[in-house]
């Protein structure tokens, strides 16, 4: 094997002919190259062959990955050519996305390692700025992007945000509920948010959509009947019994603040250590716990109601179809006669969104998989340390949560 060939597959470098090798003075690996005659005067954005223009700014470097402990660089002229539609633009090269300092190997191995461990990790192990893994991470799901439709043959999807930083900023994400990948995210929380995801899908394929899976927020449940006139709305059943236990929760703190203004210390110690006890489902709880239960039950029967009231409506969603529409509206009955204002507000929540929830038990769709989605985005967060933009952490989560990562140089998964 001849030795610029070895330095062509060393550096993965495709339809290119190597010319030279040397070190520069700094010790960094430099390879001279030049594009095959097939590859030379394309448009850097579309591909297509066109006139020359001009030489541009002379020889150009491109990043590598390292030979070793040594830096390396593709070097090649950088031609400009006039695309009828971009107009005129720096010839794409081979071995190097259009408007990148970086080859394609490099900047899929930042990609894959952005995926799977911390971005200041992958800065540090690449020798690169934090900032620029960003960019790289952006430019690769640009182009991934491109080659996969997320929005084809959508039926069944879920619509839930998630908080990304301080300050009240949000993301809107959708997820295949089929396929179990995000198709979509955008930054934001209301109403237009939802219509930019809308709009993207189109009107034809918003008609095929059969199932939204979402919670009872107007924000959603209203551009949903709007674009999607065909599908069925899901209440999932998270949201439903996490109002349960907010209901709960405010009934324990009144019944702890009444113990208090009557001089109940000892009442008072033994609620305000109550709280996982009546927030754990029954078959998980300690001994300890149990025994707060009981104590609850025989000390406070207005707090063991409330308690009891969000245990059934647990049970609803464990039930098949039929008896647990049955148990939703004795539930409904209960929990507008229990004399207790939270679970009276929230009677009547559930009352105006019954329709959905009913679907959600008919259909046996929950937000599962739209929750696990939105872990791994806080995780994905959590382990960058935030991110400066909402984009860097959209491009970073459709890159793990779409199927988008690349596989590392010479492998093919």
């Amino acid at each position: 094997m001849r030795t610029t060939t070895v330095w062509a597959r060393l550096l993965g470098l495709g339809a290119t002919v190597v010319e030279e090798v040397y070190l520069s003075d700094e010790g960094e690996a430099v390879v001279a190259v030049r594009p095959r005659w097939h590859e030379r005067d394309r448009c850097g954005f579309c591909r297509r062959r066109c006139p020359g223009f001009d030489l541009g700014e002379g020889r150009r470097r491109w990043r590598a990955l390292d030979l070793g402990e040594a830096r390396a660089f593709v070097e090649a002229e950088a031609p400009r050519v006039s695309c009828p539609e971009h107009g005129v633009v720096v010839c794409a090269v081979p071995w190097a996305r259009h408007q990148a300092r970086f080859t394609r190997a490099f900047e899929d191995q930042v990609a894959w390692l952005a995926v799977h461990c911390s971005k200041t990790a992958t800065a540090k192990l690449m020798r690169v700025a934090w900032r620029t893994v960003g960019s790289i991470i952006e430019r690769v799901l640009a182009e991934t992007a491109r080659q996969v439709d997320l929005l084809a043959g959508l039926e069944r999807i879920g619509i839930d945000e998630i908080s990304h930083r301080r300050g009240q900023r949000y993301l809107t994400v959708v997820l295949d509920h089929d396929s179990g990948r995000l198709v979509w995210a955008g930054p934001g929380r209301d109403r237009k948010t939802v219509e930019r995801f809308f709009d993207a899908l189109g009107v034809e394929r918003c008609a095929r959509i059969r199932l939204v899976s979402a919670d009872m927020a107007a924000w959603s449940s209203g551009p949903v009947a709007e674009r999607c006139p065909g599908a069925v709305r899901c209440v999932v059943a998270f949201h439903v019994v996490q109002g349960a236990t907010d209901a709960l929760d405010e009934v324990r703190r009144e019944v702890w603040n009444e113990a208090r203004r009557d001089g109940q210390d000892q009442l008072a110690r033994r609620l305000k250590g109550a709280r996982f006890a009546l927030w754990k489902n029954p078959e998980r709880l300690t001994d300890r716990q149990a025994a707060k239960l009981a104590d609850i039950q025989h000390t406070n029967r207005r707090l063991y109601r409330a308690y009891l009231l969000k245990e059934q409506l647990r049970q609803i969603y464990r039930l098949d179809p039929a008896p647990a529409i049955e148990l939703l509206d004795r539930w409904l009955a209960w929990a507008r006669r229990s004399r207790l204002p939270s679970f009276v507000r929230l009677a009547k929540t559930i009352t105006g969104q019954r329709p959905g929830i009913v679907a959600a038990i008919e259909h046996r769709l929950s937000n599962a998989r739209v929750e696990a989605a939105n872990t791994t985005i806080r995780l994905i967060a959590r382990r960058a340390f935030g991110f400066h933009s909402a984009e860097a952490l959209i491009a970073l989560a459709k890159l793990t949560l779409s199927g988008l990562c690349p596989p590392l140089p010479g492998r093919a998964t």
